[in-house]
């Protein structure tokens, strides 16, 4: 099989502020598997907080990437992924989830199935999907939910965090009155205390927020968990919910895990997450980061399972390098052709460069202090 990357640097259409940092943009490592003349592509985006710059990414998907030279076949290196045995065990998530993306992809393209069949789900998956609303004045909030109303979607996220709860508050009340019958979902980030979140869920419920995703600090999963059991409004582990030994931690003692196939190794790690909290009362959220539709494919071919869909990095993006999975109208729609189902888009601006190598520098150092986790 033959490995190459490439580097894509993805702007977003406006700043994304979120409680502790603003995203305008992020480079991305896509990695494309050959084999028999049939392509599979993966896209792994940076990431401070999971501490990923371009040349970490690119550095470790080159790595993973040779590593498949030992597999006669991408069907026998992705059974291998799947029961561990690739990439190397300290490799982390985000890399072997676009490893795995790209193999079923390729896959799924030679054998003539798209990805979700793989999976074992007949039906194409189509969900409903939250689009993010970041910390802006509660007027520019207003603004855009009536536009993401106006385009189809019936469930929004509003990011929350703002010096002043006040703020928040303000935020949120100003898309209710833009959207009544929105489902709201609310994302702190983690910016609150247990006891500044206790005192202020009981208002959120009252304005009809559906859900609070990580309300309190990451690290403290005890906290997160007391905090649910008599929290007003449901609470989903994130940053507190990685992989599946904290899932497991959790299961029973949220009411959901927020699972983002960057964070947790790939769609087998997700259904492994899936099938242990099955009839524990916590339910299954599926996320990401900002990325292009390459990015979020896999995850779209598992939104039949989730309880909550919030899968619109790629409605972020200024220009998404890759189309074939919807979502401008509210709905995100697992491709239907073989494999992830996505083709690349009308060329615009925005360009891609070969990966560097040892002795070409880097496109751009990462600037951390611009993008973090969504």
């Amino acid at each position: 099989m033959n490995v190459t990357l490439r580097l894509v640097r993805l702007r977003l259409a406006e700043p994304l502020r979120i409680s502790r940092s603003v995203t305008s943009e992020r480079n991305a490592v896509w990695i494309t598997v050959e084999h028999g003349a049939v392509r599979g592509h993966g896209e792994a985006v940076t990431s401070v907080y999971y501490g990923l710059d371009t040349d970490t990414l690119r550095r470790l998907l080159a790595g993973a990437g040779a590593e498949l030279g030992r597999f006669a076949d991408p069907e026998s290196a992705l059974a291998a992924l799947r029961e561990g045995g690739l990439p190397a065990p300290v490799t982390p998530p985000a890399v072997t989830a676009a490893v795995e993306s790209a193999l079923l992809d390729l896959v799924g393209k030679r054998a003539g199935q798209p990805v979700h069949r793989l999976l074992g789900t007949a039906e194409r998956p189509v969900a409903a999907t939250a689009r993010t609303i970041g910390i802006v004045p509660a007027d520019r909030a207003r603004t855009q939910a009536g536009c993401l109303a106006a385009s189809g979607f019936t469930v929004i996220k509003v990011k929350a965090g703002a010096a002043d709860p006040e703020d928040d508050l303000a935020r949120v009340r100003a898309v209710r009155d833009a959207v009544p019958s929105a489902s709201l979902l609310l994302d702190p980030n983690g910016a609150w205390t247990p006891g500044l979140a206790a005192r202020l869920l009981p208002r959120f419920a009252e304005l009809g927020v559906a859900a609070v995703e990580q309300p309190t600090a990451p690290g403290d999963p005890e906290a997160l968990a007391r905090l649910a059991e008599r929290s007003p409004l449901p609470v989903i582990a994130d940053e507190d919910a990685v992989g599946l030994a904290d899932a497991e931690r959790l299961a029973g003692r949220v009411q959901g895990v927020n699972v983002k196939l960057a964070k947790c190794g790939g769609v087998y790690a997700a259904l492994r997450i899936e099938e242990l909290i099955a009839g524990s009362g916590t339910r299954l959220m599926l996320g990401c980061l900002t990325a292009g539709t390459l990015g979020i494919a896999p995850a779209v071919h598992l939104a039949d399972r989730a309880h909550w869909v919030d899968l619109d990095g790629h409605l972020l993006l200024a220009h998404d390098p890759w189309t074939g999975i919807g979502g401008a109208d509210g709905t995100v729609r697992a491709g239907t052709g073989a494999g992830l189902g996505v083709r690349p888009a009308p060329p615009r601006a925005e360009r891609t460069v070969p990966a560097p190598t040892a002795a070409q520098p880097a496109v751009q150092k990462e600037r951390h202090h611009r993008e973090d986790v969504e």
